[in-house]
């Protein structure tokens, strides 16, 4: 019966997502006039209509800590939009669970605290001004953490994979609590007026949890609770799988997760895989390119332009350049404006 079910959840959300896909494409967005602004191009490009000689682009960063949330951290995102000139807006999330010291062994996890609405409103302050202001010229998307991630913030992630190895269940009662709060916020992005989730995930990364049936058992489903949400409800979601704490192995663990498109790094522990390879895996367009770590951040204003160029000349023809991740906070808006630029002029001919 289980298996049945599982078989049953999984057809479900494949067709959901067949069926978001396939409205789009049915949509007037889908049509071959000329844009009036960044966000019917992209909603064009959801739909599957792309330009010969133009890529969306877009680069996230962490802003100071003045501008964390409330209408200043509104102020700084579109700043940075324009500035880049990047082809869609998405929210840094700065409201995140504090450090709980009280968490000493797995049993501790059921004495979490659940975060309600008022403990996300300054970062929902954020959101409403950016709706206000750049939701008639581009898609917001709001970012999100998954609940393992909200634990590791918690306890930190190395204390967070301890406590799993020795009591799993004792940790779910706090992952429990994390989906829970995280569902709030959710919704409350959604009644606000955003178009999608940049949806995180860690977990299933290479060696870092003690086996993988606490991936696929524990993680994975707390996963799956606002992502699944999210995509029942939006029209632009990235499914973003984050190696900030270490490499992976494969993605076989997530290969099935929601998005209409997926960010990840190519270069695994063992080999390195093509965008085609990713987008086939995936069954969905891609995003990425470039290494926030490369020469994006070290490479002069050519070699950036040269890289940018190869990178979209191998990619498929959906395509968003981007990074594998957040970029340095440090990086010149210049420098990423001007790879923007390139790719703005530069496509699958």
């Amino acid at each position: 019966m289980k298996a049945a079910a599982a078989r049953s959840k999984g057809f479900t959300m494949k067709r959901r997502v067949f069926l978001s896909t396939a409205a789009l494409a049915a949509s007037p967005w889908a049509a071959n006039a000329a844009p009036k602004n960044k966000r019917e191009r992209m909603m064009q490009w959801l739909a599957g209509t792309t330009v010969p000689h133009y890529t969306p682009a877009a680069f996230f960063l962490h802003f100071g800590s003045g501008y964390k949330n409330g209408s200043a951290a509104a102020r700084r995102h579109m700043e940075f939009f324009r500035h880049t000139d990047m082809d869609f807006v998405k929210v840094q999330f700065e409201q995140a669970y504090e450090r709980q010291p009280f968490l000493a062994k797995p049993s501790d996890w059921s004495k979490l605290t659940l975060r309600k609405i008022d403990f996300y409103e300054p970062l929902l302050v954020t959101v409403r001004d950016l709706v206000r202001d750049a939701k008639r010229d581009a898609l917001i998307l709001m970012t999100l953490y998954s609940p393992y991630m909200s634990a590791g913030q918690c306890a930190t992630p190395a204390v967070l994979r301890q406590h799993l190895a020795e009591n799993p269940d004792a940790v779910k009662k706090g992952l429990d609590v994390l989906i829970e709060s995280q569902m709030i916020f959710v919704r409350a992005c959604i009644q606000a007026g955003v178009d999608g989730f940049y949806m995180s995930t860690q977990g299933s990364e290479a060696g870092l949890l003690a086996n993988r049936e606490l991936f696929t058992k524990y993680v994975k489903p707390a996963d799956l609770v606002a992502m699944g949400e999210a995509q029942r409800s939006c029209v632009f979601n990235i499914l973003h799988v984050c190696d900030y704490n270490a490499p992976y192995a494969d993605y076989d663990a997530v290969r099935d997760y929601p998005g209409h498109v997926v960010n990840c790094n190519p270069k695994l522990t063992a080999r390195q895989l093509s965008w085609q390879q990713i987008s086939r895996h995936f069954r969905k367009p891609c995003m990425g390119g470039l290494d926030r770590h490369g020469i994006l951040a070290k490479g002069s204003d050519a070699q950036v332009e040269a890289e940018v160029k190869q990178t979209i000349a191998s990619a498929p023809t959906q395509f968003i350049l981007g990074a594998d991740c957040t970029v340095d906070a440090a990086l010149s808006w210049d420098r990423l404006r001007h790879a923007i630029a390139v790719a703005h002029r530069t496509g699958k001919g």
